[in-house]
């Protein structure tokens, strides 16, 4: 399995949609195997292909901070779960994550340069 999180400086991005890069973690038997980075596309993550990129490498779980329902929707529709509310060290994020400690805020972003949609 493959978990995405959108970075900053090693840390959790506060917006999916505008972070530095993707942190991939490559997961084997509960735990990390391997880590890789993805160069973030310009602009916003609901209009950008930066769902089916993940989807073609693999990808399953997205954990991120915000989210607007967009960028959620279009991850959801290419089978990636995404998790939102996360934050903190990317390091620290993934092995709370493999232990079950990491749960969905249900709480998307509404607040975003990106139009309506």
């Amino acid at each position: 399995m493959k978990i995405a999180v959108p970075t900053r400086e090693g840390r959790v991005d506060d917006h999916f949609g505008h972070c530095d890069h993707y942190t991939i973690f490559t997961i084997e038997e509960g735990a990390v195997v391997d880590t890789q980075t993805l160069p973030s596309p310009q602009g916003c993550g609901c209009k950008s292909n930066i769902a089916s990129v993940l989807r073609d490498m693999g990808v399953e779980v997205m954990l991120a901070g915000n989210m607007g329902e967009g960028a959620k929707n279009k991850l959801s529709a290419h089978n990636i779960r995404v998790v939102r509310g996360c934050s903190g060290s990317v390091e620290t994020l993934i092995k709370t994550y493999l232990m079950g400690f990491v749960f969905d805020s249900g709480v998307g972003c509404d607040h975003h340069d990106c139009g309506n949609h």
